[in-house]
């Protein structure tokens, strides 16, 4: 929520906090609140479309700062869009100023944008360092104080809703919690931090009646108080003059503080709640009187909180039923245990409850279509996976449409019968206003069907079938790839046949260049791993980081490279999402080591004024024969769907291209050896002189096919639950 104005009043007076050493317990984090703290106030890039690799580093740190002094976290994340909707004006009115702020920083002005996967990241993240973590059904506020309380221990958070909640172990404001500063002896290292109570609060305010400040929170603004209510009362009430020597310091709002002073002088909530409703009119208190009622149960915590079982239970748990929104009751029990584990996002959650979504502002060219519409064929996929039970509902036995609870439109179906089409709400940007545009739940023809209680138990490959027809790639493009990269090649070949403008070649090369980059980065950090400790591999990434465009330097953004990216990071986003509603047919890559803005506008300028692939993986034979691998992938044959759609256009088509057919495996003739000038001379058109000496080079490395096959594929460092079969035909060598 929110309390308008407390956070600067409170933390502009230290009298207010006492010094704390935090160490030996528990801490209920504030996730959202923690990864938008830890990405903004590090000086990461924004306008490039974020540095995650660097962001996980961050994060690392922090954990092992808490570690260190002996901090037991449990984070707990939003969730969707409040059931009651009463929010969602104010969030409409956040997502509008994103928009501002993202068209500012593609100026060159100032602005906070977060980058589109940061959740992402650091969800898994916390789920590699075996963080506990909660993902809530819609704001987690509640939640947390809940938690909080039943524990007896600390919050951290940056929200001022904190400042209200009565919590025994208090409050830890971000702002002076000094994570990166651990202190004290090797035995006993704690964290420096200001702590907040109620009881020091009110005790300053005539040691006021603590119960009174839900009622201060409702009234003087919160996120779910319309605005009027504030405007009405406070040009009303007449308030005493606060004395000079009173008032706490300069930054201090006199509004604020005479508000508490006035409320002091109440008993209990009851009285003055009706002195409330005296000023703000007597004709109007039924009405009021149960909507500032119902703001003021917001703050009233229970005595257990449901997050201390979740998080005590070895299996993943389900939600509390109580409370849990309509629509989402008759839920598969497998997609509210993902959701409450963080394995789901809560898009999802915004789709099944509200029909509704909010997408996320990116740093663009705001005279051209929002990046989001690249990914739109995605995201109808996974409305039709969501919705295609409400479409069902919505019909009776004889064909005759209802509305459902859902919002939908008449289409004409099989037989002439009339099915009501589930839609969804997206509100994005059209140049610089934020715009709703309604869109039908469909997914593409050569998608099979698949029920949503039904995706947990369907076979990998029918649920392979689905991620892969809707990204538009044949299955057989996999089986060269590492498994954890297969997601973000397929991502990048949707990309290239859906962004606006297309991509250069220079822009494809640098993409790969990333790949390659994030692969051994992480791969060399892992001492099980065959690369750990490579020199040769630690060269390569030294050189390609050189090249990366860092604040200190004096050149302009890029805004139609930054346009194009913002595409990809759409695509990639939805597409991982549609992965984790189909139970990972792929494995989920490691999204911090996949895209680096700063680097990938690096290296694009840096190809387009005349450095070679081949000559900045120099040195690293394994490098080299990946970024050969991946370029195979998205640049040599059966790589689109349309490919296999048999006879006709398609197969003209594959005939030009110099493309075989066939089936997986080894006697492939579309996929690798043996298919003569037709497929070379496509791709010596495509390549540069760097790409040409893909063919030639690979003779000449020092180590074997058979020695690269284990140094790529040997080990997997990712925490992977789901791997595709590795492939006994790797066709490593042209």
């Amino acid at each position: 929520m929110g309390v308008h104005g407390l956070t600067s009043f409170v933390e502009g007076n230290r009298q207010f906090f006492t010094d704390m050493r935090l160490r030996d317990c528990r801490l209920v984090i504030d996730g959202c609140s923690l990864y938008f703290r830890l990405y903004f106030n590090s000086g990461l890039d924004q306008a490039r479309g974020g540095d995650y690799d660097t962001f996980v580093v961050l994060v690392r740190q922090f954990f092992a700062a808490l570690s260190e002094c002996s901090v037991q976290p449990f984070v707990v994340l939003d969730g969707g869009m409040d059931q009651t909707d009463k929010k969602f004006k104010t969030l409409q009115e956040r997502a509008q100023s994103k928009i501002r702020e993202a068209n500012a920083l593609s100026r060159g002005s100032h602005g906070c944008v977060l980058p589109l996967l940061t959740c992402e990241v650091f969800k898994q993240v916390l789920s590699e360092l075996g963080i506990p973590l909660v993902q809530c059904i819609s704001e987690a506020d509640f939640e947390i104080a809940s938690l909080a309380k039943h524990w007896g221990c600390p919050v951290l958070t940056n929200d001022s809703d904190f400042y209200i909640f009565d919590l025994k172990g208090g409050y830890l404001p971000f702002s002076s919690f000094q994570w990166n500063n651990v202190s004290g002896k090797a035995t006993e290292r704690y964290i420096p931090a200001r702590h907040f109570t109620v009881n020091r609060f009110c005790s300053h305010f005539n040691h006021m009646n603590k119960q009174l400040l839900p009622l201060f929170a409702v009234v003087i603004g919160n996120d779910y108080t319309p605005a009027k209510i504030t405007e009405v009362f406070f040009s009303r009430v007449e308030f005493e003059r606060v004395p000079s020597g009173r008032k706490y310091g300069r930054s201090s709002s006199p509004r604020i503080e005479a508000f508490l002073l006035w409320l002091s002088q109440f008993t209990n909530p009851l009285d003055a709640l009706d002195e409330v409703l005296e000023i703000l009119g007597e004709q109007r208190k039924g009405t009021l009187r149960t909507q500032l009622s119902a703001g003021m149960q917001d703050y009233q915590l229970p005595h257990s909180s449901s997050l201390a079982q979740y998080f005590s239970s070895p299996q993943p748990a389900l939600p509390d039923a109580q409370g849990l929104p309509a629509a989402l009751v008759s839920q598969p029990e497998w997609l509210l245990r993902m959701v409450a584990a963080g394995r789901l996002s809560s898009f999802v959650l915004d789709v099944l409850v509200h029909q509704k979504v909010l997408l996320v502002a990116q740093v663009e060219n705001s005279h051209l279509p929002s990046s989001h519409t690249s990914s739109l064929s995605i995201r109808k996929t996974i409305y039709s996976l969501l919705l295609d039970k409400a479409r069902q509902d919505s019909q009776t036995p004889q064909g005759v449409t209802h509305r459902g609870r859902g919002r939908g439109r008449q289409s004409q179906g099989k037989g002439g019968q009339h099915c009501d089409v589930p839609c969804v709400d997206e509100y994005d940007r059209q140049e610089l206003n934020l715009k709703k545009n309604t869109v039908e739940a469909h997914r593409p023809n050569r998608v099979p069907q698949l029920t949503l209680a039904a995706i947990d138990k369907a076979s990998t490959q029918v649920r392979l079938q689905v991620l892969l027809g809707t990204l538009g790639v044949m299955d057989s493009v996999l089986q060269p790839l590492p498994p954890h990269l297969c997601l973000p090649v397929c991502v990048t070949y949707f990309w290239m046949n859906n962004c606006k403008p297309k991509p250069s070649h220079p822009l494809l090369q640098a993409l790969l260049l990333g790949l390659v980059y994030g692969e051994l980065c992480w791969r060399r950090a892992h001492p099980n791993d065959p690369l750990f400790g490579s020199k040769a591999s630690v060269s390569v990434c030294q050189r390609l980081s050189q090249l990366r465009v860092n604040p200190g330097q004096r050149r302009g953004l890029d805004l139609g490279l930054a346009h194009v990216l913002s595409q990809w990071q759409s695509c990639m986003r939805v597409a991982l999402f549609l992965n984790q509603l189909l139970c990972f047919p792929l494995p989920e890559p490691q999204c911090a080591w996949v895209f680096s803005g700063t680097l990938l506008h690096g290296l694009e300028a840096a190809i387009k004024g005349g450095h070679q692939c081949e000559a900045l993986l120099a040195g690293d034979a394994v490098a080299w024969q990946l970024y050969s691998i991946l370029f195979e992938a998205l640049m040599g044959p059966a790589v689109s769907a349309a490919a296999s759609r048999g006879r006709g256009e398609g197969q003209r088509q594959a005939q030009q291209r110099g493309r075989g057919h066939g089936g997986r495996g080894r006697g492939n003739e579309g996929r690798g050896r043996g298919n003569g000038g037709g497929r070379r001379g496509n791709r010596s058109r495509a390549m540069t002189s760097s790409d040409n000496a893909l063919d030639n080079r690979n003779m000449a490395m020092s180590r074997t096919g058979i020695e690269l096959q284990f140094l790529l594929y040997s080990v997997s460092p990712y925490n992977l639950e789901n791997i595709l079969p590795i492939p006994t035909d790797w066709d490593l060598m042209s």
